[in-house]
Protein backbone atom coordinates (compact mmCIF):
# COMPACT_ATOMS: atom_id res chain seq x y z
CA UNK A 1 0.00 0.00 0.00
CA UNK A 2 1.29 3.43 -1.12
CA UNK A 3 2.03 6.21 1.58
CA UNK A 4 -1.41 8.25 -0.21
CA UNK A 5 -3.59 5.33 0.10
CA UNK A 6 -2.36 4.74 3.99
CA UNK A 7 -2.93 8.53 4.41
CA UNK A 8 -6.47 8.14 3.19
CA UNK A 9 -7.44 5.23 4.96
CA UNK A 10 -6.25 6.58 8.59
CA UNK A 11 -7.99 9.76 7.62
CA UNK A 12 -11.48 8.06 6.97
CA UNK A 13 -10.64 6.11 10.27
CA UNK A 14 -10.38 8.97 12.10
CA UNK A 15 -13.34 10.72 10.50
CA UNK A 16 -15.63 7.60 11.30
CA UNK A 17 -14.76 7.90 14.70
CA UNK A 18 -17.52 10.41 15.01
CA UNK A 19 -19.76 7.39 15.26
CA UNK A 20 -18.75 6.74 18.68
CA UNK A 21 -20.22 10.64 19.87
CA UNK A 22 -23.74 9.90 17.77
CA UNK A 23 -26.43 9.13 20.17
CA UNK A 24 -29.23 7.25 19.47
CA UNK A 25 -32.88 7.33 21.01
CA UNK A 26 -32.28 4.20 22.67
CA UNK A 27 -30.91 3.93 26.09
CA UNK A 28 -28.37 0.98 27.37
CA UNK A 29 -29.49 -0.96 30.47
CA UNK A 30 -27.57 1.73 32.93
CA UNK A 31 -29.93 4.56 31.34
CA UNK A 32 -26.94 6.25 29.18
CA UNK A 33 -27.73 7.23 25.30
CA UNK A 34 -26.82 4.53 23.48
CA UNK A 35 -24.26 5.81 20.45
CA UNK A 36 -24.92 4.59 16.81
CA UNK A 37 -21.41 2.82 17.05
CA UNK A 38 -22.70 0.69 19.97
CA UNK A 39 -25.80 0.24 18.15
CA UNK A 40 -23.67 -1.20 14.84
CA UNK A 41 -20.84 -3.67 17.15
CA UNK A 42 -24.32 -5.38 18.67
CA UNK A 43 -25.76 -5.79 15.27
CA UNK A 44 -22.86 -7.62 13.87
CA UNK A 45 -22.83 -9.81 17.09
CA UNK A 46 -26.70 -10.62 16.28
CA UNK A 47 -25.75 -11.05 12.79
CA UNK A 48 -22.67 -13.30 13.94
CA UNK A 49 -24.86 -15.27 16.66
CA UNK A 50 -27.30 -16.24 13.93
CA UNK A 51 -25.22 -17.10 11.27
CA UNK A 52 -25.84 -20.93 11.01
CA UNK A 53 -29.66 -20.39 10.49
CA UNK A 54 -28.45 -18.48 6.82
CA UNK A 55 -26.34 -20.73 4.89
CA UNK A 56 -27.22 -19.13 1.88
CA UNK A 57 -26.28 -16.09 3.16
CA UNK A 58 -22.59 -14.41 2.44
CA UNK A 59 -21.90 -13.83 6.06
CA UNK A 60 -18.80 -11.64 5.05
CA UNK A 61 -20.74 -9.48 2.91
CA UNK A 62 -23.69 -9.15 5.72
CA UNK A 63 -21.12 -7.66 8.63
CA UNK A 64 -19.75 -5.57 6.02
CA UNK A 65 -23.00 -4.32 5.50
CA UNK A 66 -24.23 -4.08 9.20
CA UNK A 67 -20.80 -1.85 9.84
CA UNK A 68 -21.25 0.64 7.13
CA UNK A 69 -25.54 0.92 7.40
CA UNK A 70 -25.25 3.84 9.57
CA UNK A 71 -21.91 5.05 8.36
CA UNK A 72 -23.20 8.59 7.41
CA UNK A 73 -24.90 9.35 10.47
CA UNK A 74 -21.23 10.42 11.64
CA UNK A 75 -21.57 13.76 9.67
CA UNK A 76 -25.08 14.75 10.27
CA UNK A 77 -26.25 12.38 13.25
CA UNK A 78 -29.29 10.18 13.72
CA UNK A 79 -32.89 11.16 13.47
CA UNK A 80 -34.97 8.76 15.48
CA UNK A 81 -37.65 6.63 13.54
CA UNK A 82 -40.64 8.20 15.54
CA UNK A 83 -39.42 11.82 14.78
CA UNK A 84 -39.24 10.69 10.85
CA UNK A 85 -42.95 10.66 10.44
CA UNK A 86 -43.83 13.06 8.12
CA UNK A 87 -40.18 14.59 7.31
CA UNK A 88 -38.78 13.77 4.02
CA UNK A 89 -36.19 10.61 3.33
CA UNK A 90 -33.12 10.94 5.55
CA UNK A 91 -31.71 8.45 2.67
CA UNK A 92 -30.46 11.26 0.71
CA UNK A 93 -28.65 13.35 2.89
CA UNK A 94 -27.02 10.25 4.48
CA UNK A 95 -25.58 9.10 1.55
CA UNK A 96 -24.15 12.34 0.67
CA UNK A 97 -23.13 12.64 4.09
CA UNK A 98 -20.98 8.90 3.66
CA UNK A 99 -19.81 10.46 0.08
CA UNK A 100 -17.74 13.20 2.17
CA UNK A 101 -16.81 10.53 4.94
CA UNK A 102 -15.65 8.41 2.30
CA UNK A 103 -13.61 11.30 0.02
CA UNK A 104 -10.17 10.64 1.26
CA UNK A 105 -10.09 6.50 0.59
CA UNK A 106 -8.64 5.35 -2.70
CA UNK A 107 -11.29 4.91 -4.99
CA UNK A 108 -11.43 1.41 -4.73
CA UNK A 109 -12.67 1.18 -1.36
CA UNK A 110 -14.78 4.28 -1.27
CA UNK A 111 -16.20 2.27 -4.37
CA UNK A 112 -17.03 -0.75 -2.34
CA UNK A 113 -18.38 0.97 0.80
CA UNK A 114 -20.55 3.13 -1.30
CA UNK A 115 -22.08 -0.53 -2.96
CA UNK A 116 -22.83 -2.20 0.58
CA UNK A 117 -24.51 1.28 1.54
CA UNK A 118 -26.56 1.37 -1.66
CA UNK A 119 -27.07 -1.98 -1.88
CA UNK A 120 -28.65 -1.69 2.40
CA UNK A 121 -30.38 1.31 1.52
CA UNK A 122 -32.23 -0.64 -1.44
CA UNK A 123 -32.39 -3.91 0.03
CA UNK A 124 -31.33 -5.26 -3.26
CA UNK A 125 -29.50 -8.68 -1.75
CA UNK A 126 -30.58 -10.91 0.58
CA UNK A 127 -27.72 -9.54 2.83
CA UNK A 128 -28.97 -6.49 2.57
CA UNK A 129 -32.88 -7.92 3.38
CA UNK A 130 -31.53 -9.50 6.31
CA UNK A 131 -29.22 -6.58 7.54
CA UNK A 132 -32.39 -4.32 7.35
CA UNK A 133 -34.45 -6.99 9.22
CA UNK A 134 -31.44 -7.68 12.04
CA UNK A 135 -31.08 -3.99 12.02
CA UNK A 136 -34.50 -3.00 13.41
CA UNK A 137 -34.30 -6.18 15.49
CA UNK A 138 -31.46 -4.82 17.13
CA UNK A 139 -32.96 -1.37 17.82
CA UNK A 140 -35.81 -3.05 19.69
CA UNK A 141 -34.13 -5.27 21.74
CA UNK A 142 -32.39 -2.46 22.75
CA UNK A 143 -35.28 -0.05 23.59
CA UNK A 144 -36.73 -3.48 25.73
CA UNK A 145 -33.73 -3.41 27.22
CA UNK A 146 -33.03 0.07 28.08
CA UNK A 147 -33.34 2.34 31.15
CA UNK A 148 -35.24 4.90 29.28
CA UNK A 149 -36.98 7.99 30.10
CA UNK A 150 -40.54 7.49 31.68
CA UNK A 151 -41.89 9.44 28.21
CA UNK A 152 -40.53 6.70 25.86
CA UNK A 153 -43.12 5.41 23.25
CA UNK A 154 -43.06 1.53 23.88
CA UNK A 155 -46.08 1.97 21.30
CA UNK A 156 -43.95 3.18 18.77
CA UNK A 157 -42.06 -0.26 18.38
CA UNK A 158 -44.84 -2.32 17.56
CA UNK A 159 -45.16 -1.22 14.16
CA UNK A 160 -41.57 0.15 13.61
CA UNK A 161 -39.97 -1.80 10.80
CA UNK A 162 -42.90 -4.60 10.00
CA UNK A 163 -42.08 -4.34 6.43
CA UNK A 164 -38.04 -5.58 7.38
CA UNK A 165 -38.25 -7.89 10.37
CA UNK A 166 -40.93 -10.59 8.55
CA UNK A 167 -37.53 -11.10 6.42
CA UNK A 168 -38.03 -15.17 7.01
CA UNK A 169 -39.21 -17.39 10.02
CA UNK A 170 -36.72 -17.05 12.52
CA UNK A 171 -36.78 -13.10 12.19
CA UNK A 172 -40.42 -13.07 12.45
CA UNK A 173 -40.48 -15.22 15.52
CA UNK A 174 -37.78 -13.02 16.65
CA UNK A 175 -40.26 -9.85 16.25
CA UNK A 176 -42.87 -11.72 17.85
CA UNK A 177 -40.71 -12.33 21.64
CA UNK A 178 -39.95 -8.56 21.18
CA UNK A 179 -43.19 -7.50 20.26
CA UNK A 180 -44.91 -9.23 23.19
CA UNK A 181 -41.70 -7.48 25.30
CA UNK A 182 -42.29 -4.01 23.69
CA UNK A 183 -46.27 -4.52 24.86
CA UNK A 184 -45.61 -5.78 28.04
CA UNK A 185 -43.70 -2.47 28.43
CA UNK A 186 -46.35 -0.52 27.48
CA UNK A 187 -48.85 -1.82 29.40
CA UNK A 188 -46.38 -1.06 32.50
CA UNK A 189 -45.86 2.29 31.08
CA UNK A 190 -49.45 3.27 30.91
CA UNK A 191 -50.42 1.82 34.73
CA UNK A 192 -47.76 4.12 35.59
Amino acid sequence: MNSEALDGILGFLKQAEQLKNVLRSSHTSQGRPESTAEHSWRLCLMAMMLEDDFPEIDFARLVKICIIHDLGEAISGDIPAIQQVGLPDKTAQEREDLLTLLQPLPDAQRAKILDLWDDYSEARSPEARLAKALDKLETIMQHNQGRNPPDFDYAFNLGYGQRYTGYNDLTQRIRTILDEETAAHARRQGTN
